[in-house]
């Protein structure tokens, strides 16, 4: 039953405007404000949306909610930081001067929406 669904993905944000702001102008998404009832739906490659909504008592994810893979990683890391994203550095994470991390794994870089939610940009396996 399940099997045949077409599952999505969502998680909650404090500001919807602010959020799609960041997702549509920021980032480039396609984004589209469902009002009623005040959610915010990304439409993803692949046919693939994931649905924002704000929560009163919101606390932002400490994990990755959401992955971007991508070709080429540090192309990606230049394009956003020229947008005005700032990569996060973990600690015990080996990253280099623009955040990046190069292995053992793909190479991955993590960045926060304006809740604080965590997202990424990694290497695709295509």
């Amino acid at each position: 039953m399940l099997a045949q669904s077409k599952a999505f993905s969502s998680f909650a944000v404090d500001d919807l405007e602010q959020a799609r702001r960041f997702y549509g102008e920021t980032l480039g998404l396609d984004v589209e404000l469902v009002d009623p009832p005040g959610l915010l739906n990304l439409r993803l490659a692949g046919d693939r949306d994931v649905l924002l909504y704000p929560k009163g008592d919101f606390q932002p994810a400490t994990y990755t909610v959401l992955n971007f893979p991508v070709d080429d990683v540090e192309a990606a890391v230049d394009d956003l930081a020229a947008r005005g994203v700032r990569f996060e550095r973990y600690e015990g994470m080996e990253q280099d001067e623009k955040g990046i991390a190069r292995g053992p794994g793909p190479e991955i870089a993590w960045f926060e929406d304006p809740a604080g939610n965590v997202l990424a940009v990694l290497r695709s396996e295509t």
